[in-house]
C-alpha cells in the first residue's frame, strides 16, 4: 500500500465516536484557538479585500437567505453573513491567518488549523454535518497536514523559498472536505492526488511585508473542499501524489523523509495532540527569546536607555524568517514586517513587558525607542538549542548593561507548547481579547466560549445565531 493509499484509507475509516476524549478536548481547545484569531483577524484591511471579492462575484448571501433550501451557505466569521462553503473558508482563512496568533506545530513548523479549520466550519455548517463527523474531519486534516508537514521537511522548503502551511495545509483541509463528504479510501486518495496540483506558497512576502502568507491558508482550504468535491464528481488524480518520481516531496523539498507519511499508529500517537497555541502576536519562531526577555524583565526591570546589547539565540531554521537580513529586520516597514523581526519582537517586549496582540501595532512599531532598542538587538544561531530540533524548539536571550552587567534566561518549551500549555483561563482571556474586535458584549462572547467548548451537547454543527 503506497503512502497516500494508507493515508487516504485512514482519513476515510476515522470515526469521531472512537476517537479518545484527549483528543476530542484538544479538537476543542484548537476550535476555540481558531474562533478567536478568526474574529480578532475579521477586520483587518486584507480580510476586507478578501471579504469584497465575494462581493464582486454576487456569492455573499444575506442571513435572511443564507441558509434557504436552494442556498444552503456558511458562515463568514465576524460578518453576519454567508456564502458557499468554498468561498466562505477562502474568507475565514484569510481573517483566522492575519494576526499570527493561530496555532502551530513544532516538527512541520507550520500552523495546521487555519487551513483545516475553515474547510472543517464551512462545509460541516453547509452539510448541517453530524457532530461526530465533524470531529473525525477535524482530526483527519490536522493529522494528514502535520505528517506530510514533517516528511516534507520544513528547513528545506524553506530554503527552497516555499511556506510549509500553504503546501502541506491544502492536504489536510482536502482530509477535512472528503471526510465529510463521505468519500471512500479511494475517492479521498483521487483527492489527495488533485490537492497536489492545487498547494502552492511563495515566502516572497517576506521582502515587502505583502499579505500573501495570509491568503495561502485560506487559498488552502479552498482548494481542499475543490479537491474534494472533484473527487466525488469522478475526477480522477495522481495515484501517488507524495513519494513518486514527480511527487511532493520531490518537488517541495531537497530532504523529504518519506518515512514520515503514515498513519497514527495507536490512540496516543496523534499529531494533533502535539499542536501549540501561540500567546504572542509574531513568528512561532519569536516566541522563545521573547519569553526568555520577559523573563528577564520580570526579574530584573532593565532600563531599555541603559541596554548596551541584547542577543536573541533563535533557530537556524528560523532565521530566514526572523532574523536576516539583520539590517532590514531592525527597520520593519510595516506591522507584517515587524511579526516577522526578532529585534522588533525583542525591543517591545522590553519595553513594553508585552508581546500580544496590542503590541504589534502600527503605534510601537513607530515608537523611537522601540525603533532605538531594535538597533541594539543582535541575532545568534547555536548548535546547541539545533541539536534538538525540531522536537523542541529552544531559545537563549541575553541582556548586557551599560555598566557590564548580563542578564541571561533560557526556556525548552515556549509558553502555548503542549509541554507548556495555556491554561483554560488563558484560553478564555485570550478569547475575549481577540473576539472583542467583532463581539463586543461580554455576555455574547461568554455564550460562544460555552457553545464551543461543548460540542458534544449538539447534534450538528450549527453558530446558533452566536455570530
Amino acid at each position: 500500500m503506497s503512502a497516500t493509499q494508507a493515508l487516504a484509507r485512514f482519513c476515510a475509516s476515522l470515526e469521531g465516536t472512537a476517537l479518545p476524549e484527549r483528543v476530542r478536548t484538544k479538537v476543542r481547545d484548537l476550535l476555540l484557538d481558531h474562533v478567536a484569531v478568526a474574529l480578532g483577524g475579521a477586520r483587518l484591511p486584507s480580510s476586507e479585500a478578501a471579504y469584497q471579492l465575494l462581493v464582486t462575484m454576487g456569492v455573499v448571501q444575506s442571513p435572511r437567505t443564507g441558509r434557504s433550501s436552494d442556498r444552503p451557505g456558511a458562515t463568514l466569521l465576524g460578518r453576519g453573513e454567508r456564502a458557499e462553503a468554498a468561498w466562505a473558508s477562502l474568507v475565514n482563512g484569510v481573517a483566522a491567518h492575519g494576526l499570527e496568533m493561530d496555532d502551530v506545530e513544532n516538527r512541520s513548523s507550520l500552523h495546521p488549523g487555519v487551513a483545516v479549520l475553515p474547510a472543517a466550519l464551512a462545509l460541516a455548517e453547509q452539510l448541517a454535518a453530524p457532530i461526530d463527523d465533524f470531529y473525525a474531519a477535524v482530526v483527519a486534516g490536522y493529522e494528514l497536514t502535520l505528517r506530510i508537514g514533517a516528511a516534507l521537511n520544513p528547513a528545506s522548503a524553506y530554503a527552497r523559498g516555499f511556506h510549509p502551511t500553504a503546501l502541506c495545509g491544502t492536504f489536510g483541509a482536502t482530509a477535512a472536505s472528503a471526510r465529510l463528504l463521505g468519500l471512500s479510501a479511494e475517492q479521498t486518495a483521487e483527492a489527495l492526488g488533485i490537492a497536489g496540483s492545487m498547494a502552492a506558497g511563495s515566502l516572497a512576502y517576506l521582502d515587502d511585508g505583502a499579505w500573501t502568507k495570509r491568503l495561502h491558508p485560506g487559498w488552502s482550504a479552498h482548494a481542499g473542499i475543490t479537491a474534494a468535491r472533484l473527487a466525488a464528481a469522478g475526477f480522477r488524480g495522481p495515484q501517488e501524489i507524495f513519494s513518486g518520481r514527480y511527487g511532493f516531496l520531490h518537488a517541495y523539498s531537497d530532504a523529504g523523509l518519506p518515512e514520515e507519511l503514515q498513519p497514527p499508529v495507536g490512540t496516543e500517537d496523534f499529531a494533533i495532540l502535539r499542536v501549540s497555541l501561540k500567546p504572542y502576536a509574531c513568528c512561532r519562531y519569536m516566541h522563545g527569546p521573547i519569553d526568555c526577555l520577559l523573563a528577564i524583565r520580570r526579574q530584573h526591570a532593565p532600563d531599555p536607555h541603559h541596554i548596551r546589547r541584547v542577543r536573541c539565540g533563535v533557530l537556524s531554521a528560523g532565521r530566514g524568517l526572523v532574523a536576516d537580513p539583520i539590517e532590514a529586520k531592525r527597520r520593519p516597514g510595516n506591522v507584517v514586517d515587524a511579526q516577522f523581526s526578532m529585534p522588533f519582537g525583542a525591543a517591545v517586549a522590553l519595553i513594553t513587558g508585552q508581546a500580544g496582540l496590542s503590541a504589534f501595532s502600527e503605534t510601537w512599531l513607530q515608537h523611537p525607542e522601540i525603533r532605538a532598542l531594535m538597533q541594539r538587538v543582535d541575532c545568534e544561531s547555536d548548535p546547541e538549542l539545533d541539536r534538538y530540533y525540531p522536537t523542541e524548539w529552544r531559545a537563549t536571550a541575553s541582556v548586557e548593561m551599560d555598566d557590564g552587567q548580563v542578564f541571561r534566561a533560557s526556556v525548552r518549551y515556549p509558553l502555548g507548547d503542549p509541554e507548556n500549555p495555556l491554561s483554560e483561563d488563558q484560553l478564555a482571556d485570550r478569547f475575549h481579547e481577540l473576539a472583542a474586535a467583532v463581539i463586543e458584549e461580554d455576555a455574547r462572547r461568554e455564550a460562544l466560549i460555552r457553545h464551543l467548548r461543548h460540542l458534544d451537547q449538539l447534534r450538528h454543527f450549527s453558530w446558533s445565531n452566536l455570530l
